[in-house]
């Protein structure tokens, strides 16, 4: 089913060629949601756009549109106000068979794409040999919602996670360990992942002072990469080591990914050095070879190089990420290729994108994007740090938020005088902690740094992940009251809307599709939240002024059934922010 302003956006191309020519196939009708109710549910500004082209008053091109507009199914009659704008308000009766269309449809109505892109979504990416973090926590969030609403799109999505897992630090820690845990490159499980950081700490601290050290890690390095058994076996067990502590907190934000480490690339890294070569593109600089950037440049005011391999023969980060793009370009054979990081890392990928398209490795048909995001702030809008100044653990953070959760839910059963078990309690507070963090995070625009608070995520007032999941649980609530079946509700009974919060609701219910729509374009997932917010408010309005279960047939039933489509909705937007839902709170 098309969305409201689809067939309306489908009207207006109709009536621009009907009016003026198929030259005129192609306007944007810019038609958009009216800003202020009052002036109806959308406005099109297409005569003021048209007036110079057409040499005519935008009010007088207002009214040929109008003449030719075939919207009487869906609007009611179509107003001209200011200067040339067309405000058109949607009839009650398209609403109503809007609505009862919708409403045994798992999918709300929204159809998948008819164009199916191959996507990749590249996101969280921790080190090995190091704990995830805080500043994993918006890449492994924001990456798996935009995965989740691709996929739902019907979009073909395929979900990497990028993981250091090659490189200098191995060879430093390898080293290390020979010394002073040799066990751990020999036997699985020898020390936990926390104890893998401090030696880590501690073998950075040897190679940054101590030369012989540093050389002994050099070798290590290239016994590591010519296959040396030992070695290799060692670097295995510290890569399962950190990939099962990593997946433990995967399945607590219930993330789905494909590793795809750096190590995977690795064979392929001298083939970017060659094929850069015969495009001309490559240069020596200092013994290390580049290419040399347009629109970069260094402090004295010339083109900065990207080091594709290093003087002593190495490689780095760029000339891993160019093996990886042409991968997915060649032979995962991807169409959009979305990365999600951290802000701060956006020239490297304006860089190596530049470079990758200069070579010619990128075909017109692939959109490459950075999805960029700002920091994790404290309460002291510094970056979020522990007490002792350390990079906050990811598991920390989330083990207090379920704890606050608890708490906040034992302090409510004990105010209400409820009883109810460990394992209810167990299971809420740990949906609330999870959602609760997730959906701070998702209903921020992602460009911004946001301040991490656990008493504003946690409360049930607001824009927060408690007050959707308790307006899902408080619908539910009314169903289990009424003792309703909504199955059989659903086959027997029509929405009739009458009163103007019913319009107000199922106005907005019909706006998912939108939404969806806009998210899989700018890759926004806030707008997904505040149009969950929204629903919840006027869902709310709706249930003060209506009476549901106390109201008479046929208002009862149709009532009923646009209680059960926002709980619905609720619950598939919640799902697409990788939030589940609570029957009861």
């Amino acid at each position: 089913m098309n969305s409201t302003i689809e067939e309306l956006k489908t009207k207006f191309q109709q009536a621009l060629i009907a009016a003026f020519g198929s030259d005129y196939a192609e306007v944007d009708p810019m038609l958009v949601p009216a800003s202020n109710p009052k002036f109806g549910d959308y406005q099109s500004n297409a005569a003021l756009g048209l007036s110079k082209q057409l040499k005519q008053a935008p009010r007088t091109i207002a009214e040929t549109i109008i003449q030719h507009l075939q919207i009487g199914e869906i609007c009611l009659t179509p107003k001209i106000a200011g200067p040339g704008f067309i405000n058109l308000t949607i009839k009650p009766e398209y609403l109503e068979a809007q609505v009862n269309a919708i409403q045994t449809d798992p999918r709300l109505g929204i159809s998948p794409t008819k164009n199916i892109q191959r996507v990749i979504v590249d996101f969280s990416s921790p080190n090995i040999a190091k704990e995830m973090h805080v500043g994993h926590l918006r890449s492994t969030i924001i990456g798996d919602c935009i995965a989740r609403i691709l996929e739902f799109q019907g979009e073909d999505v395929l979900r990497l996670n990028h993981v250091g897992d090659w490189g200098t630090q191995f060879g430093m820690l390898i080293a290390y360990l020979r010394e002073v845990c040799p066990e751990a490159l020999t036997t699985a499980n020898a020390v936990d992942l926390g104890d893998l950081v401090t030696f880590y700490k501690q073998a950075k601290k040897r190679f940054d002072e101590d030369e012989t050290f540093q050389e002994t890690a050099r070798k290590e390095v290239v016994k590591l990469q010519s296959g040396a058994e030992d070695s290799r076996r060692a670097w295995q067990l510290l890569c399962e080591q950190s990939r099962r502590e990593f997946q433990l907190i995967y399945d607590w934000l219930d993330v789905n990914l494909t590793e795809r480490g750096e190590s995977f690339y690795n064979p392929l890294l001298p083939d970017v050095v060659e094929d850069l070569a015969k495009t001309g593109l490559l240069e020596e600089d200092a013994g290390a070879k580049c290419v040399f950037l347009e629109g970069f440049s260094n402090k004295e005011g010339q083109p900065l190089p990207l080091i594709v391999q290093k003087s002593d023969g190495g490689y780095n980060y760029a000339t891993t990420d160019l093996a990886a793009l042409r991968y997915r370009i060649f032979q995962d054979h991807a169409e959009r290729i979305i990365y999600v990081t951290d802000a701060g890392q956006a020239n490297h990928f304006a860089q190596f994108f530049q470079v990758a398209k200069r070579a010619g490795w990128i075909p017109d048909a692939v959109e490459l994007v950075h999805v960029s995001f700002g920091l994790v702030l404290g309460e002291d809008n510094k970056k979020l740090k522990t007490r002792s100044g350390e990079t906050v653990r990811l598991k920390e953070l989330l083990d207090e938020a379920i704890d606050r959760a608890r708490a906040d839910l034992e302090a409510r059963l004990q105010n209400d005088n409820r009883q109810e078990s460990e394992e209810f309690i167990a299971n809420v507070a740990r949906v609330i902690g999870i959602s609760a963090v997730k959906y701070a995070d998702l209903s921020q625009n992602r460009n911004s740094n946001y301040v991490f608070s656990f008493d504003k995520m946690l409360s049930l007032q607001g824009n927060t992940a408690p007050y959707l999941l308790y307006a899902y649980a408080r619908i539910r609530s009314i169903g289990r009251k009424g003792n309703i079946d909504f199955e059989r509700l659903q086959k027997d009974a029509k929405v009739l809307l009458q009163e103007e919060e019913e319009l107000v609701l199922a106005k907005h219910l019909l706006q998912l599709s939108e939404v969806l729509k806009n998210i899989e374009e700018d890759l926004l997932p806030n707008r997904l939240c505040e149009y969950l917010y929204e629903l919840s408010k006027k869902f709310n309005k709706f249930y003060e002024e209506c009476a549901v279960l106390k109201a008479e047939e046929p208002q009862r039933s149709s009532r009923l059934i646009l209680c059960d489509i926002t709980a619905r909705t609720l619950k598939l937007g919640l799902s697409l922010l990788g939030i589940q839902v609570l029957e009861r709170m």
